[in-house]
């Protein structure tokens, strides 16, 4: 497969190609959509989305007519629904066995987990994978230049979660997790279809590339004002990576202009150092956080995050050991029992590795921690997407707690009041 490069000898035509391609692909994603609701819902009109199913409305029947050309455009993707029936014994099964009315799980479950990232600092695919191809090529860097990065879950950019948090009082909160290398593609990328309107609030879990070095872009999802005249926003660190951001980013701490100084417009951020304990709980814009120490590398304390209360969500993207402290707070034979959601870093499918968790690994830890639900995020080229969530498929009916990877854009309702 040959990478998608921008060739400027072709120039405008080569533009109109493109913006072609990219109205066939958004078509396509569509079709995609509703050929699926068609296929599974039947009568029931159950909806895909990138986290499972749910039922709603039958739509008119002029926009039910599929034709037979739409169902060949959308056949990988309808293989993989007719592999999700046969696996959970059919789609008015899923309803049977859980799945909601659109009203209904709505009001329940009222806020949202949005991966913004699932992989390595390099993200996937590898550039070196393209410039310098090996023989055989690299299979899961070249398939995730097919197509837009959107319906390929083998395209993945630096580890972020954004939480969108309904408030107790109505009002919506949006608090992020990481601002990486790929932060302002991200935001391009997934705010928008998700229609995140701003960032209220960003958590670092330490001081690596793939985790700050979008500090800058911030500003381009703040309110415009030439002389910074708006209310900065709050960013939650540790003092190392408080000590890290003063000498990388010194612009975005310092709040006075010396003698002859220019006004420049920056990024607008309310640096607020945190304890690193799992003890010393902080507010992040109304929702409670628990820090939650871990080693990413035995030099190195890196932050994971806790939050929640109906389901509490447990996020640790960077670790090699989980310190037996704070192992207590997330696992099932803790005081709290254990987290709804273990969102965990996985690096490599073979391992080990001296920084991060690899396969087995995180798998150890998940039969360790036994959360009800876990997924991996962090992942290099050597995972493929649908081969490996077929394995840990199996893994989940073997061990009794469902995981599987995260992939950039996946969607997880979920309640935290």
């Amino acid at each position: 497969m040959v990478p998608r490069l921008t060739n400027s000898v072709r120039g405008p035509a080569l533009a109109l190609e493109q913006h072609e391609q990219q109205q066939q692909n958004v078509l396509r994603t569509l079709l995609i959509d509703r050929v699926c609701a068609r296929r599974l819902g039947g009568e029931t009109g159950l909806r895909v989305n990138r986290v499972g199913l749910r039922r709603r409305k039958p739509r008119a029947s002029s926009e039910e007519e599929i034709t037979e050309a739409d169902l060949s455009v959308c056949q990988p993707e309808l293989g993989r629904v007719e592999e999700m029936e046969e696996s959970t014994g059919g789609s008015r099964n899923m309803v049977a066995n859980g799945f909601k009315d659109e009203e209904e799980e709505d009001e329940e479950l009222s806020s949202e987990l949005i991966f913004l990232g699932s992989g390595s600092s390099t993200g996937v695919p590898s550039p070196l994978c393209l410039l310098r191809p090996a023989d055989p090529p690299c299979h899961v860097c070249h398939s995730a230049m097919e197509g837009p990065p959107e319906i390929n879950k083998n395209y993945r950019c630096n580890p972020s979660l954004l939480i969108n948090y309904k408030h107790e009082d109505g009002s919506r909160r949006y608090i992020q997790i990481d601002a990486g290398k790929n932060f302002k593609e991200q935001v391009l990328r997934w705010f928008l279809i998700h229609k995140v309107p701003r960032l209220d609030a960003l958590l670092l879990t330490h001081e690596h590339a793939d985790a700050m070095l979008g500090l800058d872009d911030i500003r381009g999802v703040q309110n415009y004002n030439s002389m910074n005249d708006i209310a900065a926003m709050p960013v939650f660190v540790s003092q190392h990576t408080m000590d890290s951001v003063n000498a990388k980013f010194p612009y975005l701490v310092e709040k006075t202009l010396k003698e002859g100084q220019e006004v420049r417009r920056v990024a607008q951020l309310d640096w607020r150092v945190i304890d690193t304990s799992c003890s010393a709980l902080f507010d992040a814009v109304g929702l409670e956080i628990t820090p939650l120490p871990v080693m990413h590398g035995e030099d190195y304390l890196s932050l994971g995050f806790l939050f929640g209360k109906k389901h509490r969500v447990a996020y640790i993207s960077d670790v090699s050991r989980i310190p037996e402290t704070t192992e207590q707070v997330i696992s099932a034979a803790g005081d709290l029992g254990p987290v709804d959601i273990l969102i965990l870093d996985s690096l490599y499918k073979s391992g080990p590795h001296n920084t991060h968790f690899c396969y087995e690994d995180s798998l150890a830890a998940v039969k360790r921690l036994r959360p009800r639900r876990a997924f991996f995020v962090g992942m290099t080229h050597e995972f493929e997407h649908e081969r490996d969530n077929a394995e840990l498929a199996e893994w989940s009916q073997r061990e009794g707690i469902e995981v599987q990877l995260a992939y950039d854009g996946m969607r997880i309702p979920v309640c935290l009041g």
